[in-house]
């Protein structure tokens, strides 16, 4: 990655250009203390991630998420998660046992972090959890999928992070899925990383509802 790139799409992610926000390449490159060129290569990789569209002889605008959005986004998270999930369930002991550990120090992290009240912590050790997930599959194709939506989704989890119940059932989930890769059980395994994350868009869902979010 650019550090362009990785600039403006964590300018993204964390909100600092939030949706709807439209600059011009050189207002962009001005804040970020960049020319002009990375700045412009940069905003072609992130109009074919989904998040953001270029305006002729305009620069760029950050696209929102409609609920519509979040609910497909989470379709295609629990299918890409669950064959992530099946697919280190099937690898020797031997190679699954890092991948268990990392997974397993995420999922206490989180515990941890809940107990302290730290949510922008948990959120961190979670997303630790997911992105080891998907990145130790073992397959690039998946990967790069899911490592696009995953940076459509992460700004909407963390805007309503603070208004959803207190993730309390999340770490029990993880290790239910921990679990079921180190016994080697793909199918199962597969079942509740897809079921971890059904759950997560059954609450989000709602919640955009009720609070009339239409554009995240």
């Amino acid at each position: 990655m650019t550090s362009a790139y990785q600039a403006i799409r964590e300018a993204i992610r964390s909100n600092l250009f939030p949706p709807g926000y439209q600059a011009a390449e050189v207002e962009i490159a001005r804040q970020l203390g960049m020319s002009r060129t990375p700045v412009h290569e940069a905003m072609a990789r992130l109009q074919e991630d989904g998040l953001v569209r270029i305006l002729p002889k305009k620069g760029i605008i950050i696209l929102a998420l409609s609920a519509a959005d979040i609910e497909d986004i989470y379709e295609v998270t629990i299918a890409l998660e669950g064959a992530a999930a099946a697919r280190i369930s099937s690898f020797p002991i031997e190679q699954r046992e890092p991948v268990i550990e990392i997974l397993r120090q995420a999922t206490l992290a989180m515990k941890t972090a809940l107990a302290g009240g730290d949510l922008k912590a948990w959120a961190q050790a979670d997303e630790q959890f997911h992105e080891t997930l998907v990145a130790m599959c073992g397959n690039r194709r998946l990967m790069r999928m899911a490592g696009t939506i995953a940076d459509q989704l992460h700004r909407a989890r963390m805007f309503t992070l603070n208004l959803r119940p207190l993730p309390s059932a999340s770490s029990d989930e993880h290790f239910a899925i921990i679990s079921s890769i180190e016994k080697g059980e793909a199918e199962a395994a597969s079942r509740a990383a897809r079921r971890h994350r059904q759950h997560a868009c059954d609450q989000l869902l709602p919640l955009i509802a009720r609070l009339n979010l239409r554009n995240l």
